[in-house]
C-alpha cells in the first residue's frame, strides 16, 4: 500500500477555502491530509467537510475563536483517534490530532509560535520538553509519522537570513533549535532533509515584507517520521509553488 500525506499550513480554512483550497486538494490527490492554523471550530469545518468526499474528518480547535487549530481529513478510516495533550493549555489551543492505522501512527501538530518579542519563548519551551515524551507514550507499539507547522527551522540552510535572526527572531532562536533536535534525538528522522541535505527550498514567507516574491523563506513544515520508518519513504516534496496562505502543502509518500 502506498501512501501520499499532504500538510498545509492554511492560515485560516475559511479564507483558504475562498483561495481555491478544494481544488488545490483535488489536485494533490492525498490520501491524508493534515490542515494546521484552521482558525475554526469543528461545526464550520464539519459544515465544509462534505466538499471533501471519500474521507473521514477530525478537527481540534482553539478555545479563542479565530485563532490556531488543527484538522485531518483521510481516506482510509483510523483505528482510533487522540486530540487530548494531557495538557489543558494546548487543548485550549487545539494543537495536536494523533490517528492510529494498522501500520503506523500519524500525529498531527501545530507547535506553538514563540511570537513577537519571544514572548511565548517559555510557552514554547516547555511544548518542547513535554511534547515528545507524551508522543512517545501514546503511539507505543507501532512507527510514527509526525506532520506539521513546528515553527523552527533547524539549520541555517532552513531559512534565508540566518545571521540576522538567529536568537532575535521567533523560530530560530537557540532554545527552539535544541528543542526540535531533542524531539528528532527520541528517534525521528527529517526526511525531507535526510532526502536531500542541501537543498534550499521554504516552506513559510512573511507576507508583510512580500517575502515570497523575493525568495526570503523558511522551512518550518516537516515530516517526520521514525527512523526505523525511513527505508520506507518514497519522497519528500516542497510544493513551494502552490499559493493561497503564507504557507505552502508540504507533501511525502511512503509504502507499507
Amino acid at each position: 500500500m502506498r501512501l501520499r500525506i499532504v500538510s498545509w499550513n492554511v492560515n485560516g480554512i475559511r479564507a483558504a477555502i475562498n483561495r481555491g483550497l478544494y481544488e488545490i486538494l483535488v489536485t494533490l490527490d492525498a490520501d491524508i491530509i493534515c490542515l494546521q492554523e484552521t482558525k475554526a471550530d469543528e461545526t464550520i469545518i464539519k459544515d465544509i467537510a462534505p466538499e471533501m468526499d471519500g474521507y473521514v474528518f477530525f478537527a481540534s480547535s482553539a478555545f479563542k475563536k479565530g485563532y490556531s487549530g488543527t484538522a485531518v481529513f483521510s481516506r482510509p478510516e483510523p483505528m482510533k483517534y487522540i486530540m487530548d495533550t494531557g495538557k489543558e493549555e494546548y487543548n485550549l489551543e487545539g494543537r495536536m490530532i494523533a490517528l492510529e492505522y494498522p501500520d503506523f501512527h500519524l500525529v498531527n501538530l501545530y507547535v506553538p509560535n514563540s511570537g513577537q518579542e519571544l514572548k511565548r519563548l517559555d510557552f514554547r519551551r516547555a511544548w518542547d520538553i513535554y511534547m515528545p515524551a507524551y508522543i512517545k507514550r501514546i503511539t507505543a507499539g507501532k512507527p510514527v509519522i509526525i506532520t506539521g507547522d513546528m515553527n523552527v527551522a533547524n539549520e541555517p540552510v532552513d531559512l534565508a537570513r540566518p545571521g540576522p535572526n538567529y536568537n532575535k527572531t521567533a523560530g530560530y532562536t537557540q532554545v527552539e533549535i535544541d528543542g526540535f533536535r531533542n524531539f528528532l534525538g527520541q528517534g525521528y528522522t527529517d526526511i525531507f532533509r535526510k532526502l536531500y541535505p542541501d537543498k534550499v527550498q521554504y516552506s513559510f514567507w512573511n507576507q508583510r515584507f512580500n517575502a515570497r516574491a523575493k525568495g526570503i523563506g523558511w522551512r518550518i513544515d516537516y515530516f517526520l517520521v521514525s527512523n526505523d520508518l525511513f527505508g520506507r519513504v518514497k519522497d519528500s516534496v516542497i510544493l513551494d509553488t502552490i499559493p493561497g496562505s503564507d504557507h505552502c502543502p508540504v507533501a511525502m509518500e511512503i509504502e507499507f
